[in-house]
């Protein structure tokens, strides 16, 4: 197997995993082969192409109902057709910004394992279908989106129709025709059932309802959110996703669902039979309520991917990772960005910068 050595491997060529290249840039930093007195780091990407998550999103997610794309460090972005599918104009964007600063993201490349090499130099040993890089510290930037979190549920595997996931949605009309139960009370349950309502017949489940807000997203809602979140990491707990602080901005085209019946929603079903789903009795009414489905869509979201860091044991009582902002306090060696507070567009920017920022102090760079 190929050995490899660098001061810095960034998982993940997501915004966070962007945003860290360019930082580590600008502290002097460079790709393996090019000339630098201050040290070597490499971006290693699993996906295909540019794009992070974005380029996997369904089509008819267009730039105009994404959720807001902040700018990338040192490039701005320019205004785009807001009827252009995301993942083929946030692709192009990321592409754009790995070529303005000569980032060498190697891609694709999958990371098996991230090991503790032991002995007194300290270094990780980060395992890949490519070989072995050896490394003085790794950020890791691999988001949310190789996860897609499906709830265990009495009789789910007893179903005869289909179930699929958020991540395996692809367009409304994959579905015309059929009855379908959209699970979730996020954006991505809201967003899909306005689209698959037209094509289809639908019925929405939730184990808590929405929470609808008129509020807007100003800064100090964000930092509040923030901070919320920030506190969970620290505690080493595992991360609640944004919407769970922050509730549902309640737009005209969301009333509109509320008012066609559209975006109601029930209360979670008890179990899933072969032909649709159960209410028990004193649930949804007085007695057993049976509905029948053809698909059950899992709207359920995502977990945190890093299963390749088992190996370093770092997982608290409480399930998660107890953080110190992007730093991990039992290995000061692992930067995560894109986790917890940071796991937002502009939160991954400044992740990055502060991921450098210990990493600078940490390595004497």
């Amino acid at each position: 197997m190929e050995q490899r050595r660098v001061d810095v491997v960034v998982i993940g060529a997501g915004q966070a995993g962007l945003s860290t290249g360019y930082h580590l840039q600008r502290i002097g930093l460079r790709p393996p082969g090019v000339p630098t007195a201050t040290g070597r780091f490499v971006i290693l990407d699993d996906n295909p192409g540019p794009g992070g998550a974005w380029q996997h999103r369904w089509p008819s997610l267009t730039m105009a109902h994404a959720h807001a794309i902040h700018d990338l460090p040192g490039l701005p972005r320019y205004a785009s057709d807001p009827d252009e599918p995301a993942s083929v104009g946030v692709a192009r964007y990321f592409a754009e910004h790995e070529a303005a600063f000569g980032l060498d993201v190697r891609r694709p490349v999958r990371v098996r394992a991230v090991q503790d090499v032991g002995g007194h130099d300290g270094l990780l040993a980060v395992e890949t279908d490519d070989g072995e890089w050896l490394t003085r510290a790794v950020v890791n930037a691999t988001g949310t989106w190789q996860k897609p979190f499906w709830p265990a549920y009495p009789g789910r595997s007893s179903f005869r129709g289909r179930q699929l996931h958020t991540h395996d949605f692809h367009a409304a009309a994959d579905l015309a025709g059929a009855r379908v139960v959209v699970v979730g009370a996020g954006t991505s349950a809201v967003q899909l059932l306005l689209q698959i309502a037209e094509v289809a017949t639908t019925t929405w489940v939730a184990r808590r309802p929405p929470q609808w807000t008129r509020r807007p997203f100003d800064p100090e809602w964000g930092r509040d959110v923030v901070a919320r979140v920030d506190a969970r990491t620290r505690a080493g707990l595992v991360p609640l996703s944004v919407v769970a602080e922050t509730g549902l901005p309640l737009t005209p085209e969301y009333q509109a669902g509320i008012d066609a019946g559209v975006l109601v929603p029930r209360p979670m079903f008890d179990r899933i039979v072969p032909d649709g789903v159960v209410w028990d009795a004193g649930r949804a009414g007085p007695g057993e309520e049976r509905l029948t489905a053809d698909v059950i869509l899992w709207a359920t979201g995502f977990r945190a991917a890093l299963d390749h860091l088992a190996p370093l044991h770092l997982r608290a009582h409480g399930g998660g990772i107890v953080m110190d902002g992007t730093e991990v306090v039992a290995d000061p060696r692992l930067q995560l960005v894109g986790y917890g507070p940071s796991a937002s567009t502009v939160g991954a920017n400044r992740a990055g910068r502060e991921a450098v920022r210990n990493l600078r102090r940490l390595l004497g760079l």
